[in-house]
């Protein structure tokens, strides 16, 4: 039997800070109180003093493309448990495998190494939540960093052949909205078990509402690669930001979406419906230098990644711990209102708010102790064991 004790942190919940303690017990949250949790009922229970520091749910990534040296869609079976082990180290205690866009023969290659990699993942890794497919079904308008000659039309059959090679594990796609036949599927796509996210997308207000009605829920990257608000012609962009029922994903590292940005989105969305991710590549947490993100050569100069072939953007290196750090520079609000959008937010866009992102009895036990002042992290805790933790860095917002 696994037991962990964790006493006198700030714990996050409910909402806000509270002086509390926490049993945790065979990978669970079994209790949460504010009193002294007496050893003798546990004799057997680890103890760590919070020593007054916040104790958070841990990070969740919904969109990462890898990290530490491992690009997912050129990865091998162990890389993924690599890059799952440098997470947990990291303080992402659940990540989504993001595959971008790539050939048929290849994003079946990365589908069957993932469900290997899941098979086997060390005690310390970070948990893997599903597959994340960023394309095929997407605009050439705005492809980003997507190779244009493998986007293609809405293929049903394609998606439903991924879906069962994944054994089910296909959580989340992104998709444009105005590609030919993707709209009228998007309720199938949703009944195969997959959650819609728009982006890389050129479509009208219309079009962008209409899919939403259809049951479209997130809004990938949101300002990067979608054709943005005119008075005029509000297109997607506005459909995004003015409907309640949209999650919105943000890269907050100061490069995608500037301060100003970030501000606007939490004062339209609200700090609930804003989902903070990474989309980070395989130079996340190395020097700069030169590396893969799928097809395509990627240089990273300054922390910033771009193709090696254009000034165009190809994900990010950001960690979810700078991203904190980040939201708190750029909107000066208080850490209650940000701590939602890396834990209970992304929990809740892909439906696994009810064992992920919150510190409440029952739950998972994955956990980040974080320093008060500095903002990094003491102890990562994934399935209520603690984790060796890499992340020691007091660096400067990006």
């Amino acid at each position: 039997m696994n037991q962990l004790i964790i006493e006198n942190g700030l714990v996050f919940y409910r909402g806000s800070f509270h002086a509390l303690n926490l049993y945790l017990e065979d990978g669970l949250i079994k209790l949460i109180t504010p009193y002294k949790i007496s050893t003798e009922t546990y004799p057997h229970a680890q103890i760590i003093d919070a020593k007054g520091e916040y104790v958070l749910p841990g990070f969740i990534d919904i969109h990462t493309h890898g990290g530490y040296g491992v690009d997912v869609n050129n990865a091998q079976a162990e890389d993924i448990q690599k890059l799952a082990t440098s997470f947990g180290q990291n303080g992402t205690t659940s990540f989504m495998v993001s595959i971008v866009t790539d050939t048929q023969e290849h994003t079946k290659a990365t589908i069957k190494h993932y469900l290997t990699a899941k098979e086997n993942l060390a005690p310390n890794a970070a948990n893997i939540l599903g597959i994340h497919l960023e394309g095929p079904f997407l605009s050439h308008e705005f492809k980003g960093s997507m190779p244009e000659h493998l986007l293609i039309a809405y293929d049903h059959e394609l998606l439903k052949e991924y879906q069962k090679l994944s054994q089910n594990n296909i959580r989340y796609i992104t998709v444009a909205p105005e590609v030919e036949g993707v709209l009228e599927k998007i309720p199938e796509i949703i009944s195969l078990g997959i959650k819609v996210s728009l982006g890389h997308s050129n479509a009208s207000y219309e079009t962008a509402r209409e899919a939403i009605t259809g049951g479209a829920s997130v809004c990938t990257h949101t300002f990067n690669a979608m054709k943005l608000f005119h008075q005029h012609d509000p297109a997607i962009f506005a459909a995004m930001l003015e409907d309640d029922n949209v999650y919105c994903e943000l890269i907050c590292d100061g490069r995608h979406v500037v301060e100003g940005g970030v501000r606007m989105l939490l004062a339209t969305k609200g700090n609930k419906k804003v989902v903070a991710i990474t989309d980070s590549i395989m130079a996340a947490g190395l020097p700069d230098g030169q590396y893969k993100l799928g097809v395509n050569d990627i240089v990273v100069k300054d922390g910033d990644a771009k193709l090696a072939y254009a000034d165009v953007r190809a994900g990010s290196t950001l960690t979810m711990i700078q991203a904190l750090r980040n939201f708190l520079a750029f909107t000066d609000k208080p850490i209650a209102e940000i701590v939602p959008l890396l834990t209970e937010n992304p929990a809740k866009a892909i439906g696994l708010d009810h064992q992920i992102g919150f510190i409440e009895v029952g739950y998972q036990a994955d956990l980040n102790i974080i320093d008060k002042e500095n903002l990094t992290i003491h102890q990562t805790i994934i399935g209520g064991r603690p984790v060796e933790t890499l992340v020691a860095s007091t660096e400067g917002v990006e």
